[in-house]
């Protein structure tokens, strides 16, 4: 066995594309002096070397809010997922704050009769988000209270913004989109995260939240958003997968793009953004790393209701091992770049990791 001690040459390949002689020489011997193995071999040596690790901290937990008191309704296509009358969805900021998980994410389920062409149950006070926001924030003040920013939990048709005809309309979406925001913040919203992707609208928010003096609030620009066929059991849960007419792909982006991301992240950037979002989350883990390499910035992935429903249906079948997996998939977040994530898998994650 030939046990000279030299680079491989996959290594120096590698060397020659990530900088040539200008790169540090590797310090990495060919086996045997080389043995990967044997950082692996103790539970103390792999605790050490691990290069990522998960906390509840790291979580957002998105909860369905619904009218009523002590209503919890299964969602049928996300098992173990429920909508909560906004007294649940005080009890359930409370657990997820005990756990350690710092921000909880609303979204409405909107009775029909409220919908309208004009989403004008989306600016009013009294909305289900509103509502749970001031329960929330008076019950259990510590923990962060995100509000998305969109108009398809509110319109007759299900999409994100007002329409003519078929037409999504952009600028005049964007006076909507002011109203609820400033709506959210009003009932105490700690983090405004506009998820409707008309162009300009962050920088619209944000103007306007600070001619308001709300400086303080956080905006999390659902930047990169795409056209997925991932989203149908939030649609379910939010009421909207009935009334959607068309689809989203004049206004959402292209799943085959990823340099339109950088592009659409870096404009939102420059409108006032303090973290971006990448939607949804596995499939587009790329995008995810691509875009923290290039900006630096705070970036969220989103572990969407597709995601779920299948690990969820996988794991009840005895086809995958669910302990395992999801744990799997939250590190993989980590690994490309993500510094916090939505996942509807929050609670039972967190519990796990203080159960160690």
């Amino acid at each position: 066995m030939n046990s000279e001690l030299k680079s491989p040459s996959f290594l120096k390949n590698a060397q020659a594309k990530h900088g040539g002689d200008a790169a540090p020489e590797m310090p990495a011997p060919g086996y045997p002096a080389s043995r990967m193995r044997r950082n692996r071999q103790a539970p103390w040596s792999r605790a050490m070397v691990q290069e990522n690790g998960l906390s509840a901290a790291d979580f957002i937990w998105p909860i369905f809010v619904a009218d009523g008191e002590g209503v919890r309704t299964p969602v049928p296509s996300m098992p173990g997922v429920d909508r909560l009358s906004v007294d649940l969805a005080v009890e359930a900021a409370r657990e997820a704050a005990d756990f350690g998980i710092p921000i909880i994410a609303l979204f409405p389920y909107t009775d029909p009769s409220l919908r309208s062409e004009d989403a004008a149950e989306a600016l009013s006070p009294e909305n289900l988000v509103c509502q749970a926001t001031r329960a929330i924030k008076s019950q259990v003040p510590d923990i962060g209270v995100w509000c998305d920013v969109a108009l398809d939990p509110y319109t007759s048709h299900g999409h994100d913004g007002l329409m003519r005809g078929s037409e999504i309309l952009n600028d005049e979406t964007l006076e909507v989109l002011v109203a609820q925001a400033r709506v959210q913040v009003e009932a105490g919203c700690d983090i405004i995260a506009p998820s409707d992707m008309m162009d300009g609208r962050i920088g619209a928010i944000r103007n306007a939240l600070e001619n308001d003096g709300h400086t303080n609030t956080i905006i999390v620009s659902y930047a990169a958003k795409y056209a997925s066929g991932f989203y149908a059991p939030f649609r379910d849960a939010v009421g909207s997968s009935t009334t959607l007419q068309g689809d989203k792909r004049t206004y959402q982006m292209d799943p085959a793009n990823s340099d339109e991301a950088l592009r659409e992240v870096a404009l939102d950037i420059a409108e006032g953004a303090d973290m971006v979002m990448v939607k949804p989350g596995m499939p587009y883990l790329d995008v995810v790393r691509r875009v923290k390499d290039a900006f630096s910035m705070p970036t969220v992935a989103y572990q969407v209701s597709g995601e779920y429903s299948m690990l969820m249906a996988a794991a009840q079948n005895g086809w995958l091992d669910g302990d395992k997996v999801w744990m799997e998939t939250l590190m993989a977040f980590k690994r490309a770049g993500a510094d916090g994530i939505l996942t509807y898998y929050a609670l039972e994650a967190a519990r796990r990791l203080k159960a160690g």
